[in-house]
């Protein structure tokens, strides 16, 4: 099979690399920007104009829909990993029935979610503790968000075959397309129609159909290996194996890192509505840092699993010490930056000097120290690239999870405070990277013999 490179797609396995690190990551962390400001703005409006039950229920399901997804959502980037081997291998072949496979998986693994949400929305939310003045409007956004899964799921697994080949460009154009519908479809249906929790689940939904649409149709009208036939769509059982290998163990330490966040939140909680209300609002800014330094471990995991491909191993430490040194950068630059500004980031999400304050101590603690989570995730990138998933999955749970909850249940028992707390974040990043760079270097050493 002829394959035709479109300007939209990139050689990662030859040329220089910085340059391309760079075009490649930076749609990467536009997508993440827009994503979080899109979310945002369903806050504002259903906060805004429908009321504050409303917005505890929207609010209440957040991190549930990310402990349900997060399986999947590792499984796609299995097949990232998967689908870049073989554009580096230039085995077209097997990378279409990568493509295939992947949204086949996306589209059965979205009607599985569906009957997932219907059936366990109240009584996991029942578990989590969800109010009961605000339980039946979480319920009700719940089961109508989890009706579009089927789209989320296109769109997650369609954006993960087109990094896998270079193409950060046409997501972010296909999502910015998408938010702007969510927002018009938000103050239709909350303000004209008076939808409350529904109108914005509703919204959701069209957006991310029309975000999956556009996915769909640009991998039809692909030339060479990245193009659709939907009959050709099914199970190659030794690609869905492929993309377990790599995906299941990152979908599972997402999972995880759920819950200790659950614990962490409890932890938060003991000190009062006010320390709540400044975590919150600092934990928010910390996300427009965090989906930043995502993206360079998108970039990491996307050139290291080409490379390997192409068996071009002379390349694989460039890539992860230019990748750590854009991941540094990006994360002083934002993480100091939020922290030098929390003042007026904070005044964005609340008028009391009693939330800024406390918000502002999160941030001096965990903001300004974020880099060390960004070089920390492109490490795991980089052996997740080299096809090594339950090593770094292992490394980062009892690194980054386990130690965070055994520190809660010693330390922060006879410190009480929320310096205590917080600088579990910072210390925990540096152990866990440290283990990494080991687990790195060998994986390294087997690489190169493979290679001679």
């Amino acid at each position: 099979m002829k394959r035709l490179k479109r300007s939209y797609e990139m050689d990662m396995c030859h040329g220089p690399l910085f340059s391309k690190i760079i075009m490649f990551a930076i749609p990467l962390i536009l997508s993440g920007v827009l994503q979080l400001l899109f979310n945002a703005a369903d806050i504002v409006v259903v906060g805004r104009f429908t009321g504050s039950h409303a917005l505890a229920a929207v609010g209440s399901t957040s991190s549930l829909i990310n402990l349900l997804v997060n399986l999947f959502i590792g499984v796609s980037v299995g097949a990232n990993v998967l689908l870049g081997k073989f554009c580096g291998a230039q085995d077209y072949k097997n990378a279409s029935e990568t493509v295939h496979t992947a949204i086949y998986i996306a589209i059965w693994g979205g009607v599985i979610m569906i009957f997932a949400g219907l059936i366990l929305a109240r009584p996991l939310l029942e578990l989590m503790g969800t109010p009961m003045d605000v339980i039946d409007l979480s319920v009700l956004y719940m089961r109508i968000y989890f009706i579009g899964m089927p789209a989320f799921m296109i769109y997650n697994f369609g954006a993960a075959i087109l990094r896998a080949v270079g193409d950060t460009k046409r997501p972010l154009y296909f999502l910015t397309v998408a938010g702007v519908v969510n927002v018009l479809f938000n103050l239709l249906f909350v303000i004209v129609f008076k939808m409350g929790v529904a109108g914005v689940a509703l919204a959701t939904i069209i957006s991310e159909t029309i975000s999956a649409g556009l996915i769909i149709l640009s991998l039809m009208q692909s030339d060479g290996i990245l193009r659709l036939h939907l009959k050709e769509m099914k199970f190659h059982k030794d690609k869905v194996a492929g993309m377990l290998k790599i995906g299941l163990p990152a979908g599972l330490q997402g999972m995880i890192f759920n819950i200790s966040n659950v614990l962490i939140q409890s932890s938060v909680n003991s000190f009062g509505s006010v320390v709540m209300a400044g975590n919150t609002a600092a934990s928010n800014i910390e996300g427009f840092v965090y989906t930043s330094m995502n993206a360079i471990y998108q970039t990491s995991l996307s050139f290291t699993s080409q490379n390997m491909g192409a068996k071009q191993y002379h390349r694989i430490d460039k890539i992860l010490l230019q990748c750590l040194g854009v991941v540094t950068a990006v994360g002083l630059v934002l993480g100091v930056g939020a922290f030098l500004c929390g003042h007026t980031l904070l005044g964005i999400y609340s008028s009391s000097e009693d939330v800024i304050t406390h918000g502002i101590s999160r941030l001096s603690v965990v903001s300004a120290s974020y880099f060390l989570c960004g070089i920390m995730d492109v490490m795991v990138g980089s052996l997740r690239g080299m096809g090594y998933s339950i090593m770094p999955m292992l490394v980062s749970l009892t690194g980054a999870c386990l130690f965070r909850v055994i520190w809660i249940f010693t330390i922060f028992q006879m410190e009480h405070t929320l310096f205590s707390l917080y600088i579990s974040y910072p210390i925990s990043w540096i152990l866990t990277f440290s283990a990494h760079v080991i687990c790195y270097l060998v994986v390294r050493r087997k690489a190169l013999l493979k290679a001679a």
